[in-house]
């Protein structure tokens, strides 16, 4: 039991797949401008990372090792190929939202390094552990950024306003009545990388593991 918690909780806080590994950074810089394409974004490489570890895992005796890259990428482009079908069909305006950056997930790292560096040597079961703590991790960092970013950015949490409504067919309210805008740095690229570096960098200084390493 002690170990199948560390698979769940390790990958939030001491080996989070972001702000420990530094990996996953470009999905997190481009689809967190929005809150819910993030959680969406955030469920599906969940999703992709749990099965595809339970399948390499179940496979793992029967795959010759000199083909075994090709496996991986054959069974998580399968995965990401279900997965955004489902988006396409049920959440089809967050799915034109995140763009390409759903096929994407068949190069993530963080999936590819968990079906590397964990699935081929685990049983199933501790396998799908892994996937769903690290996915989990990678979620969280990309929640996070997205809620900074869209609220300060538009106004906004997941499209409803916080901060009141702006000036347009009807006079504004709220921050926006005593004249406060929208900072438009907040919702640019280099903005997502800069929340990121503030995350690692509070992380860093409130958890003494991490200062030890």
């Amino acid at each position: 039991m002690g170990n199948n918690s560390k698979l769940l909780i390790g990958p939030i806080n001491l080996n989070n797949p972001i702000t420990v590994q530094i990996l996953g950074i470009c999905s997190a810089l481009a689809v967190t401008v929005k809150l819910m394409p993030a959680i969406v974004m955030g469920i599906s490489v969940t999703i992709v990372t749990a099965m595809g570890n339970v399948i390499i895992s179940m496979l793992r005796n029967s795959i010759p090792s000199r083909i075994r890259i090709i496996v991986q990428l054959l069974v998580v482009a399968a995965l990401v190929i279900v997965v955004d079908q489902i988006l396409k069909a049920y959440v089809y305006d967050i799915s034109k939202q995140l763009s390409v950056f759903v096929g994407l997930i068949i190069t993530n790292c963080i999936i590819m390094g968990r079906l590397e560096a964990f699935a081929l040597g685990n049983k199933p079961w501790q396998s799908f552990l892994d996937g769903i703590g690290n996915g989990g991790g990678y979620a969280l960092i990309l929640i996070i950024v997205a809620f900074i970013r869209e609220l300060f950015g538009s106004g906004s949490v997941a499209g409803f306003a916080v901060f009141g409504e702006k000036a347009g067919e009807n006079p504004a309210t709220g921050l926006y009545s005593i004249g406060y805008a929208d900072n438009g740095l907040v919702i640019l690229p280099p903005m997502a990388l800069i929340v990121v570096g503030v995350i690692i960098w509070v992380q860093r200084a409130r958890t003494r593991e991490l200062i030890e390493d």
